[in-house]
């Protein structure tokens, strides 16, 4: 009989942080709770090594080459349903708990059946006073996808809340649910995936929830983080971005805020190529005008389709 929760965790040549996200897990979390299952995507700086020897009694999944967010992490969520696990835990590797987080999220779904999936709030490593994460809400006006980061009040910090959409970086999924309305979504590759997951588990008809008094620390972008002429954000970044922002728009935007949405976002998209332009970033450039083509004309078909989660 499997343990309640598969806590996934998904390495990309982060071993240092991954280490530590577990030493924190196993310092606060009950462990009778959760197995480990560390997905690690190809990664090129002995990382499996490295983990193997810290951590010889995690489940792993050696993909053979960096097959993106959701793809690396679908790998897992898949053999989690296979075994039997009742909730999937997707946990970015470069994050801490202080608290038993395993515990209160698993609590709450076990009483709040009509929701797929529970997120905590989630505070910047650096400043713990403030929020990097909370509550996640759409913005069909502007086509926005912005997440609160208010911090509960007295009144708040004993409840939950309805939100659009969570986080990838921490939520805990019902696997019954995910299921029902697929995996992440492959062809995503990166961000907007959790998005796009999230709106297709409420038009399955569940509720998705923000739960403040659960809390923990995300250092945040340690994968996109580069050492270039370009800055430090890796230049493709800005073409899944883009590119799958554009995806969520045209398939959960509202139709009559169409020439809003393509105004408020034109302007930005502009702005930034010109920033780019004057910087002589070329390349980032080059990525954010793929994005904006990719993302305007790939077919709806081609997007989603069963194959792809």
């Amino acid at each position: 009989m499997p343990k309640a929760v598969a806590l996934i965790l998904l390495n990309w040549n982060t071993p240092e942080h991954t280490v530590n996200c577990i030493a924190s897990l196993k310092q606060y979390c009950n462990e009778q709770l959760f197995d480990i299952i560390l997905a690690d995507n190809g990664s090129t700086d002995n990382s499996l090594e490295i983990l193997k020897v810290r951590y010889p009694k995690l489940i792993y999944i050696e993909n053979k080459e960096n097959l993106g967010f959701a793809e690396g992490n679908n790998r897992a969520i898949s053999y989690a349903i296979e075994k039997g696990y009742t909730y999937s835990l997707l946990i970015n590797t470069d994050t801490l708990v202080d608290e038993d987080i395993i515990v209160k999220l698993l609590k709450h779904l076990d009483i709040h059946t009509e929701a797929a999936a529970v997120q905590p709030a989630i505070y910047w490593m650096h400043n713990r006073s403030k929020i990097w994460n909370g509550r996640g809400a759409f913005n069909k006006l502007t086509g926005n996808t912005p997440s609160s980061t208010k911090l509960p009040d007295a009144v708040s910090i004993n409840g939950y809340e309805q939100a659009d959409w969570l986080t990838g970086c921490c939520t805990l999924f019902r696997n019954s649910a995910l299921q029902r309305s697929g995996l992440l979504n492959e062809i995503f590759f990166l961000y907007y995936e959790d998005v796009d997951l999230s709106f297709r588990l409420r038009q399955c008809g569940f509720e998705l929830h923000y739960l403040p008094s659960c809390k923990m620390y995300h250092e945040a972008g340690i994968s996109a983080r580069v050492k270039k002429k370009e800055g430090n954000l890796s230049p493709i970044i800005h073409y899944y971005i883009c590119r799958n922002h554009i995806w969520i728009l045209r398939r959960y935007g509202n139709p009559m805020f169409y020439p809003i949405n393509f105004l408020y976002n034109g302007v930005y998209y502009l702005a930034l190529l010109g920033y780019f332009i004057l910087r002589n970033r070329r390349q980032k450039a080059g990525y954010l005008i793929k994005g904006i083509k990719e993302g305007l004309f790939t077919p709806k078909n081609l997007i989603w389709t069963p194959v792809n989660y």
